[in-house]
């Protein structure tokens, strides 16, 4: 292929109407997978009009003036790419195809996240202000595949692959993809999952520089007449002699951990001016933390006893499959409101005992207790509960008011049955003939399953997803906490504002108003790293209890098969979900689906797992 081109024509898509946008289906190809390190290699851009008729095309081999990296994977080799234009070169024409349009692609934020750092290197503004991800669409419509890999849909729809993994051919069966996808939308009702793409014209928004991970365990609190241990957690406040990046330089040179907050876990607090009251004076106080003076603590500096490092687990052989087992977990704050789940059916139950094994269920209408009790019960039976209409639902069951739901008339022309509650007291047991392969585990809270190693396979997605809300926003957020319970760094509170951890391990991912993902890379966590929480919270006046169910999906990686699947309800008035704990256990990592819920927002969450939030 010549280092630019022209895209081939488009299916049509102007008989859906209500579908129409000015669009910009895009494909890149990449040296890596973190658009702050890595680069691209290849871009496709194809625009088509309201009438879905074609309006524009460009592609183009990318020189990158580094490693492409995975040629397995793309095929492109730097003698491929010799002579091709360098992103700067092309930038304004590809700006000008997204200008105005609606970016489409299958994982959409990898792609955009792609484009907006490029743009940045290159000092211009990325003109994108909405994008369309087709996983997060296909999600939506949940068609019968085992995955949503772009192969995998492409079969489905019928849509002739080519050439996996080139950005020209992958931009013309996303436009098969999409109209397919559209058209399922729209037998559902679906709303498009359309994002709000923030500017990002700027080098400064990527991530800050990572702070380097202490290498040694804490050893606990200060005491008196005692040295310093490598490991120890030391915070700081007010104004020093010495200036603040040489002070926190010096102390991770000698093995210590600068916090931002004051804890229980909290080794020192060195005051400035420890008369001076500050909220970390105050705190240090009240938990007991030995509070020094900045020439009593550089005393203390040159002389720091060696301490403990963290080891890094043996990796876990190479597993088949999961194997859940119920583990107790703490939970770092007081008073959850718990869901009313039952406990786990035990393995050998018989077809009988789980009648809707297989079966997807949407419960519609009632108060929420009832709805709550309703997939709790569906649970218990083998189903999975669902939370949005979609082509997998295979059974509606109707609670007081529930024939009112304006999904009913889909529901009616699409013949999903329809039950009233007496249904769930006995369902009979039926095959549902999905065609879909594996179904995944339906875990009740408190349930634990281990993530299996196929291949050495190290990534994970947890994902989130509820029904459409109008009076509010739900954010995703992770902790990567320690064996205390505690971060690392303020850093390593993963959420919109800083959606991604210091080493890019955890991920905040989001392609659509009703679910966003954590992303989590094993291989990468740091040592000090023992648990990944992942948590949700509500932006606006509305409680969990308004919102409804959220269902918790966890897979290996994007468009991969799910492993586990778990429907967590709040009972009432809970404001922040602890959803989902991914953890280590020895050699192995696991899942442990939570459901508890706090009345509290997500700054005192935050406070909780040791995030330095102002007041």
């Amino acid at each position: 292929m010549s280092p630019a081109s022209a895209a081939p024509g488009l299916p049509d898509l102007s008989d859906l109407s209500d579908y129409a946008h000015e669009w910009a289906l895009v494909d890149v190809e990449t040296s890596g997978l973190i658009p702050r390190h890595h680069r691209v290699l290849q871009v496709a851009v194809v625009t088509l009009g309201p009438d879905g008729r074609q309006t524009g095309a460009f592609s183009t081999l990318l020189n990158p003036g580094c490693d492409p990296g995975p040629v397995h994977v793309h095929g492109l080799t730097a003698e491929r790419l010799r002579g091709a234009p360098a992103f700067g070169e092309v930038a304004e024409r590809i700006a000008a195809l997204l200008d105005g349009r609606v970016l489409v692609a299958h994982n959409a934020q990898f792609d955009y996240d792609f484009l907006a750092h490029e743009f940045a290197r290159a000092g211009l503004h990325l003109p994108v202000t909405r994008r369309l991800c087709t996983l997060a669409l296909n999600r939506r419509v949940d068609p019968p595949t085992g995955d949503l890999r772009l192969g995998t849909l492409a079969a489905h729809y019928g849509v002739p692959q080519e050439k996996a993994h080139d950005a020209l051919d992958d931009t013309r069966v996303l436009a098969g993809i999409l109209r397919a996808s559209l058209r399922e939308a729209a037998l559902l009702d679906l709303p498009l999952p359309l994002v709000a793409c923030p500017p990002r014209q700027d080098a400064r928004f990527a991530p800050k520089p990572p702070k380097t991970p202490c290498a040694y365990r804490n050893p606990g609190r200060l005491s008196a007449g005692n040295p310093l241990v490598q490991g120890m957690k030391i915070a700081i406040t007010g104004e020093t002699a010495t200036a603040r990046t040489a002070l926190v330089a010096r102390c991770a040179a000698a093995g210590l951990n600068v916090v931002g907050s004051v804890s229980r876990h909290t080794s020192a607090l060195v005051a400035g001016d420890a008369a001076s009251g500050s909220a970390k004076a105050r705190r240090a106080a009240a938990e007991g933390v030995t509070v020094l003076d900045e020439p009593a603590f550089l005393r203390l500096l040159d002389d720091v006893r060696p301490g403990t490092a963290h080891e890094k687990p043996a990796p876990a052989p190479l597993a088949s499959g999961p194997a859940p087992t119920p583990v107790a977990a703490p939970v770092p704050v007081a008073a959850p409101v718990a869901a009313s789940v039952p406990a786990p059916r035990p393995a050998e139950a018989t077809t009988a005992e789980r009648p809707l094994a297989g079966r997807r269920v949407l419960v519609l209408g009632g108060t929420h207790p009832d709805a709550s009790r309703a997939r709790a019960r569906i649970v218990a039976l083998g189903g999975a509960a669902a939370v949005n209409l979609s082509a997998s639902v295979t059974d509606v069951v109707l609670l007081s008011g529930g024939e009112r739901d304006r999904r009913m008339a889909r529901i009616t022309s699409l013949r999903v049955p329809a039950h009233d509650a007496h249904w769930l007291a006995g369902p009979a047991a039926a095959a549902t003939g999905s065609g879909r392969g594996p179904a995944p585990r339906v875990l009740p809270s408190g349930g634990v399953i281990d993530l299996p190693r196929a291949q050495g396979a190290e990534r994970w997605h947890v994902s989130a997803s509820w029904a459409q809300q109008t009076r509010c926003e739900i954010d995703l957020v992770a902790f990567v906490v320690d064996e205390e319970e505690q971060v690392s760094c303020d850093e390593d509170f993963v959420f919109y504002g800083a959606p991604e951890s210091p080493n890019g391990a955890v991920r905040l991912l989001g392609d659509g108003p009703t679910e966003q993902t954590v992303a989590v890379d094993l291989a990468t966590l740091p040592p000090a790293a023992r648990k990944v929480v992942v948590c949700a919270a509500i932006d606006g006046a509305p409680a969990f209890g308004d919102v409804g169910p959220v269902q918790v999906v966890v897979a290996p990686g994007a468009g991969e098969t799910p492993l586990a699947q778990v429907t967590v309800d709040a009972a009432t008035t809970e404001r922040t979900m602890l959803l989902a704990e991914v953890y280590r256990r020895g050699p192995l990592w696991r899942l442990r689906a939570v459901g508890q819920g706090y009345d509290h927002g997500l700054a005192a969450l935050a406070r909780s797992y040791g995030v330095d939030v102002a007041d």
